[in-house]
């Protein structure tokens, strides 16, 4: 699973913004975020900003449950396929947990 800098990239990438994007979004000067994103350690607070800015929530998830909320984000992404049509190839949602969201925004 890729860890939560790269999810943040990928969202970002998913929803079509640019690093410059960012920042308007969600109120941290430019550099800030730039090096949040390439090697950061973000504060909570600022964690949390940013999950707003990408129309996301943070979550934390027990490890025990971790199999099950898998399992309901591959079957959610699995009938957004279905419905596509598309032919191409599934992908596991530890691939790219951000699959099938923002495609609409």
């Amino acid at each position: 699973m890729k860890n939560l800098l790269q999810q943040i990239k990928a969202r970002r990438l998913a929803l079509g913004f640019k690093q410059n994007d960012m920042p308007m979004r969600i109120g941290i000067a430019r550099q800030q975020y730039q090096r949040l994103e390439a090697q950061g350690n973000p504060r909570l607070d600022t964690l949390e900003l940013i999950a707003k800015g990408l129309n996301s929530e943070l979550m934390l998830i027990p490890k025990e449950k971790l199999d099950a909320v898998l399992a309901v984000l591959n079957s959610d992404a699995s009938a957004h396929g279905r419905a596509d049509q598309m032919g191409e190839e599934k992908k596991s949602i530890a691939d790219d947990p951000w699959e099938g969201f923002g495609d609409d925004l």
